[in-house]
């Protein structure tokens, strides 16, 4: 099983690309994993844009899921939609576990250099080891 991670992001719809492809190939299902980061500055600046950020989060949600099956339509494939919330390389890390992914594909977050700074949710998610991990630039 393939599993992949968007976030509206180019780099996202770049993974989504190559993991669809590369599940249609083997003929694996593909898991495709939305996850939205809140933010907790708009709760903390303002408690009434916490509501405001909720709409657009189940927005973002809806678009992807849309944009999601179309795609597995028109090529055939078996697709699973999992939306979550939080820290993207957490919540990848623990849908990854839940489906025993055979492969987790992310699209590069940020720069040329940015992905590979200790913090980042690439670096932290091959550092995990648990499966093998594909970043689409």
């Amino acid at each position: 099983m393939v599993m992949v991670g968007i976030d509206g992001s180019d780099a996202g719809a770049r993974a989504a690309a190559y993991a669809s492809g590369l599940a249609r190939r083997q003929g694996a299902r593909l898991v495709v994993v939305f996850v939205a980061v809140p933010s907790l500055w708009i709760a903390v600046a303002n408690p009434a844009l916490v509501l405001a950020q909720e709409e657009t989060f189940r927005e973002l949600t809806a678009e992807a899921r849309r944009q999601v099956r179309r795609g597995a339509d028109e090529l055939g494939l078996s697709v699973t939609f999992v939306c979550r919330r939080g820290d993207p390389c957490t919540q990848l890390g623990r849908v990854a576990d839940k489906v025993r992914a055979d492969l987790v594909v992310v699209g590069a977050d940020g720069g040329r250099w940015r992905r590979w700074l200790p913090g980042s949710m690439v670096n932290r998610l091959v550092r995990a080891a648990r499966w093998p991990v594909v970043v689409v630039p």
